[in-house]
């Protein structure tokens, strides 16, 4: 029997000394958490942040819906202040006419190219054009397309050459690349 006492003995002990190890182990885990700063503040204020954007985000798209609405009507709106498809062509040159008068250049070259944009009802219309005329003449053409009634975007404007020796060396010639749209429907 001693040495079953003995045995048991030797157990315990091993047994004992795996749960002071333990124990020493689970004390240092937790000293280590405890030494770790916890910031849920700054957590806090990052979602907090992030919270707020989202919110914005949200109300932004609110109004983004409910100005829909408003802004189809608006662009209806424009699209009926085009002029029609069938009278624009007239239209335009009658203004261009117009307009070459007033501000006294000399209309030598004018152009339509039509391009339907079905899904709209609309078709764009590029226009080159050449004037002819001083250079105070041509600024009070292009203003004078600026302030129409009419839309007319400027593409671009070069100065062409004059082919003619005869001409007044105050002359310039300039050539205009411009849009307009006409709608295709009442």
């Amino acid at each position: 029997m001693p040495h079953d006492f003995t045995t048991r003995k030797r157990v315990m002990l091993g047994a004992l000394i795996f749960l002071a190890a333990a124990d020493i182990a689970l004390g240092a885990y937790g000293w280590q958490l405890a030494s770790v700063p916890f910031t849920p503040e700054g957590e806090f204020t990052s979602r907090e942040r992030l919270l707020k954007r989202l919110h914005a985000e949200i109300e932004r798209a609110q109004e983004i819906r409910d100005e829909t609405p408003k802004t189809q009507k608006d662009c209806d709106e424009f699209e009926k202040s085009l002029l029609p498809a069938g009278t624009g062509y007239s239209s335009v040159s009658a203004e261009l006419g117009k307009i070459e008068k007033q501000s006294g250049v000399r209309l030598v070259d004018l152009a339509f190219k039509p391009t339907a944009i079905p899904k709209r009802s609309i078709t764009e219309v590029a226009l080159d054009l050449t004037i002819e005329g001083n250079y105070k003449n041509v600024i009070l053409f292009l203003n004078a397309i600026q302030r129409s009634s009419n839309i007319y975007e400027v593409e671009s404007l070069t100065l062409a050459t004059n082919g003619t020796s005869q001409a007044p060396s105050n002359v310039v010639k300039v050539g205009l690349h411009l849009k307009t749209y006409f709608r295709t429907t009442p």
